[in-house]
Order: structure tokens, then C-alpha cells, then sequence
């Protein structure tokens, strides 16, 4: 076939400029050979080691670029080297990278957050959205304020200020103000666990409209038997994740008992 004949010319000898060192940047050749990879429905893991590299170089790129259904190589390719012009102007003088705390790569870091994005934004959250949960993540803090967003991320106030309302709405983000009286965006340990109970609240109403419908249309005709269904099987999941996330929150954060007094 054209896409095994393809491949075959990919896997043979490259030029020494086409030719990545491992951990190098990929080649445009290596993206397309990605790309051919995940057609021929090839595990992350197999796609590595046919180019010899790591895993996690080829998860990243994957997941940075649209995801496993919707990789493009060669956009893949441009999408990077834009990237990398854009690290390039918005880079320090001297072309240093700001110093990271507790001894962390800058180049590790700043590629993990990008692959974190990419996931959310696979997901179904919005781009935007998606760097500024990234971005109050991985900081040690976990919360930052509004104009310390907006630099670390390179946007406007008014894009923070939108996603900020998102993900507050959503239940991921809460705001508090500082003694500076500035406006503090937080996320907690049990930011997930919020986020998944306004989810089941958000269920139960889709629950509550689909029984009003039977009502409408009648129980035991093909429509109202429809929407009973659906109300069942949301009633069903929304009550087992609500269960769920009551008990992983009661196991995971439940704080270690205090040692018994010493007999007098």
C-alpha cells in the first residue's frame, strides 16, 4: 500500500541535517513517520522505538498537536517552529531563562505544561482555560494574581479575566482577595472533587428535563420510553460519581489520626 511504501522511504537513511540526535528537537520526516504511526493504529510506545526515542517525546508531541485523531505532521511542524520564534522573542536579555525553584528545568517544565494543555484541551476544555488551570497547577503557591497570570502567560487581562470566570464557574477556580486587596485566583487540593459534584448537579438537571418529557409524551411511547432511559442512566452515573468522589475525598485527604496522650 502507498502508506506502507511511505513509511518504508521514512525508516531509510535521512541526511545528517534531517538526522535528530535522541533527545534532539523531532525532524520533520520523525513527525511524519509519527503521523503514519498512529494511521497504522501503532501504540505510543512502538512509534518511540522506531524512531529511538523516549515515550514520552512522542506522547508529548501528540497530545501538544491536536492528539492521536487529529495529528498532522507537517502542522505539527510549523505549530513548533512558531512556537520556539515566539519562546525566542518573548525570551530575556541575554537569552537566559528565568531561574525555577527547587532546582527544576526550565525547558522540562515549561514542555510539561504545554503537554498538561494539551490534554485538558482534549478533554474539552478551552484553550485558554486549559493554560490558566496549567499555569495555577504548577505553581508551588497554587494561586496567582490576575496581572501575574497575564505575564507568565503572554495575554491580555481581559483573556484571564474570561477564563478566570470559566473555571470559577466550573468549579475549578476560586477568587479571593489579598491584604494588598488584589484579586487572587486559588486552586485546592479538592478542586476536582468540587468540579465533579457542580458536574452532578449539572446532570441532574438534564435528569429532571428528561422526566418531564416523559410526562409530555407520554410514558410507553417510543419518545418517553427514550427520555426514561436517559433519565435512568444519568440518575444512575451521577449518583455512582457522586459516590465515588465523596469517598476518595474522605480517603485521600482524611487527615492522620493524633497520637494517643502518653499514660500518666
Amino acid at each position: 500500500m502507498a502508506v506502507n511504501a511511505t513509511l518504508g522511504a521514512l525508516e531509510a537513511p535521512q541526511t545528517a541535517k534531517e538526522t535528530a540526535m535522541p533527545g534532539g528537537r523531532l525532524t520533520q520526516p520523525e513527525r511524519r513517520q509519527i503521523a503514519l504511526g498512529l494511521a497504522d493504529g501503532l501504540a505510543y510506545a512502538e512509534i518511540a522505538r522506531r524512531l529511538d526515542r523516549p515515550t514520552s517525546t512522542v506522547t508529548r508531541e501528540v497530545l501538544r498537536n491536536g492528539g492521536p485523531a487529529a495529528y498532522q505532521a507537517d502542522a505539527a511542524h510549523r505549530a513548533t517552529e512558531h512556537r520556539a520564534q515566539r519562546r525566542r522573542q518573548t525570551a530575556p536579555r541575554g537569552g537566559t531563562t528565568p531561574p525555577q525553584a527547587h532546582g527544576r528545568d526550565a525547558d522540562a517544565v515549561r514542555a510539561y505544561e504545554e503537554a498538561f494543555t494539551a490534554v485538558l484541551t482534549q478533554s474539552g476544555l478551552p484553550a485558554m482555560m486549559s493554560r490558566v488551570l496549567v499555569c495555577l497547577y504548577t505553581t508551588d503557591a497554587g494561586s496567582l494574581t490576575a496581572s501575574e497570570l497575564v505575564q507568565r502567560l503572554g495575554v491580555s487581562p481581559a483573556s484571564v479575566s474570561k477564563a478566570v470566570a470559566f473555571l470559577e464557574g466550573q468549579g475549578l477556580v476560586r477568587r479571593e482577595r489579598d491584604e494588598r486587596r488584589r484579586e487572587r485566583y486559588f486552586v485546592d487540593d479538592d478542586v476536582w472533587y468540587q468540579s465533579m459534584m457542580a458536574s452532578v448537579r449539572s446532570t441532574a438537571q438534564v435528569v429532571d428535563v428528561a422526566r418531564q418529557g416523559v410526562g409530555v409524551l407520554g410514558p410507553g411511547t417510543p419518545a418517553g420510553t427514550r427520555l426514561e432511559n436517559i433519565a435512568r442512566f444519568c440518575d444512575f452515573v451521577s449518583e455512582s460519581v457522586a459516590r465515588a468522589a465523596e469517598q476518595a475525598r474522605d480517603i485521600l485527604y482524611a487527615k492522620p489520626a493524633a497520637p494517643p496522650d502518653d499514660p500518666v
